[in-house]
């Protein structure tokens, strides 16, 4: 083997290596990404913005002030089951840009990320979401992969909660954060709280 030929091998397996190396880095460092931290944050991503099931039933604001996890408002949900659509559930999805249901572009790249997390209280303790969830969105943009998590029977304490993204493709998520619930598991309602959503 020549000189040239035995150099010009080294120098490609060492950039080689210097790729492999700086793609695991950015796997592994993956800086956090919220979803939700406060009230018209800046760092905020996607929007609360898909109603779903019997959204009549839905009472929402993204601005309580009384007692958040961090900061200086969290999310505020009131559920009653009064079936308004026939559908016996509700729920809310967060999305980018508002309203996409998967025929808009505005998926994130999200690889590299572990896990979603976030914080939940009930009103009483007790109070039951039957499913948490992140992508899943179909259509003409669909999300790239879909992981979910429940049901999670809340306290009336502030608890922190996950959902697993290991092995997901998050290449493309347009569908940051779904939460749902239904009259049966709650047949007289509930009030919950949520804060400090984010991608870790």
């Amino acid at each position: 083997m020549g000189k040239k030929r035995f150099l010009g091998l080294i120098i490609f397996a060492a950039l080689a290596f210097t790729t492999m190396a700086l793609q695991a880095q950015s796997v592994e460092f993956f800086e956090p990404f919220n979803v939700y931290t406060d009230k018209n944050a800046s760092g905020n991503h996607f929007s609360p913005s898909g109603w779903m099931g019997d959204y009549s039933d839905i009472n929402f604001t993204d601005a309580w002030k009384e007692n958040p996890y961090s900061g200086i408002s969290c999310i505020k949900v009131e559920y009653k089951p009064n079936s308004s659509q026939g559908a016996r559930w509700a729920g809310t999805y967060w999305q980018n840009p508002p309203n996409n249901w998967g025929e808009k572009k505005g998926g994130y790249d999200l690889t590299g990320a572990k896990k979603l997390t976030f914080w939940a209280r009930g009103e009483k303790g007790g109070e039951r979401i039957e499913e948490v969830k992140i992508g899943g969105l179909s259509g003409t943009y669909p999300d790239s992969d879909v992981a979910t998590a429940g049901p999670i029977i809340l306290t009336k304490d502030w608890q922190q909660y996950s959902i697993n993204l290991d092995g997901k493709d998050l290449s493309y998520i347009s569908g940051g954060f779904v939460w749902a619930t239904n009259l049966d598991v709650n047949p007289n309602g509930c009030t919950f709280y949520l804060d400090d959503i984010r991608y870790e």
